[in-house]
C-alpha cells in the first residue's frame, strides 16, 4: 500500500478552522495530519500564519543554551504596543487559555535579509533599535491545554496568543539580559521573581541570531518593524477573565495587561 504523502495544508485548515470556530476544537490534529518532526511542523505553522495574515513579529525559544532554538511566526492580529505609560485592554472573550509570561522583546530597526554569508552576532545585534518588557498570553486551537503532541504545538504557533509590547530602551548595547531581574504580578500579587536572568535558552542573542540565520527563512526573514519575543523569563502562569498583569523588568521597561 503506497504511504500517503503528509499535507501540511490540510493540517493548517484544521487549526485555521478551529481559531475561526468553523469547527470543534480537536484534542489533537487527526493522525495523518499530525507533524512528526520540525521541518512538518514548520510546513504546517507557515500555511497556519500565511492564511491569517502579515507578519508582525516571532517568537523564539529554547530548552536549554545548547538545544537547538524553535519560533513562530506572530501575525499582525495578535501583536499589540501598548500606549506609553498605559495598560492594554484585551477581551477575555479571545483566549480559550490564558497563560502569562513575563518576556523580553527586541524591536528590528533594519531588514535581516536571507544571504549565503551567516549574520554574526554583532549584526543581529546592530540591527535592533529597542528592547521593551513584554508580556506574551499563551493560548491553544486545541480542545485541553497542553495534551498534544510537541510538533502539533509548534504547529499551532508554538501556543501563541498574543504579545503585548511595554516600554524599554533604545540603547539595546547596554542591556545585559543574563543580570536583569523580571517579576510578574498578577491583580498585584507577585506571582513570580527572579532577581537575574531565568529564561531557560539563556543569552537570548543566540536566539536572535539563530532566527536571523535560519529560523525565519521560510517565512522571508526578519523584516525592519518587527518584534522578536525570546521567551519565558517566569514560567507559564494561567490567569482567569479580569485578570490585571504587569511584567516589570527593574531598570529596563514595563508591560501591563488587563484580560476583561
Amino acid at each position: 500500500m503506497p504511504v500517503t504523502a503528509f499535507d501540511p495544508f490540510a493540517s493548517a485548515a484544521v487549526i485555521t478552522m478551529a481559531r475561526q470556530g468553523r469547527m470543534p476544537r480537536p484534542l489533537d490534529l487527526p493522525v495523518a495530519l499530525r507533524p512528526c518532526d520540525a521541518d512538518q511542523a514548520y510546513a504546517v505553522q507557515d500555511a497556519v500564519v500565511r492564511e491569517r495574515g502579515e507578519i508582525a513579529g516571532w517568537k523564539v525559544g529554547a530548552a536549554s543554551p545548547q538545544a537547538l532554538p524553535a519560533r513562530a511566526a506572530l501575525t499582525r492580529d495578535s501583536v499589540f504596543v501598548a500606549p506609553a505609560g498605559q495598560a492594554l485592554n484585551l477581551p477575555a472573550a479571545g483566549f480559550a487559555v490564558m497563560g502569562v509570561e513575563a518576556e523580553l522583546v527586541y524591536e528590528l530597526g533594519i531588514d535581516l535579509p536571507e544571504r549565503p554569508t551567516p549574520y554574526s552576532a554583532a549584526e543581529v545585534l546592530a540591527a535592533m533599535a529597542s528592547v521593551r518588557a513584554a508580556i506574551e498570553v499563551c493560548d491553544t486551537r486545541f480542545a485541553a491545554w497542553a495534551q498534544q503532541g510537541a510538533w502539533s504545538r509548534l504547529a499551532d504557533q508554538a501556543c501563541h496568543g498574543a504579545l503585548i509590547v511595554g516600554s524599554g530602551t533604545a540603547d539595546v548595547a547596554a542591556v545585559q539580559p543574563l543580570a536583569q531581574g523580571v517579576s510578574l504580578s498578577v491583580n498585584g500579587a507577585v506571582a513570580v521573581q527572579h532577581a537575574t536572568w531565568s529564561n531557560p535558552a539563556g543569552d537570548p542573542l543566540r536566539l536572535l541570531t539563530w532566527l536571523a540565520n535560519e529560523g525565519a527563512r521560510s517565512l522571508g526573514g526578519l523584516c525592519a518593524g518587527q518584534w522578536v519575543t525570546t521567551g519565558s523569563c517566569t514560567g507559564t502562569v494561567l490567569v482567569a477573565p479580569g485578570t490585571v498583569v504587569v511584567a516589570d523588568f527593574p531598570g529596563l521597561g514595563r508591560a501591563e495587561l488587563q484580560l476583561g
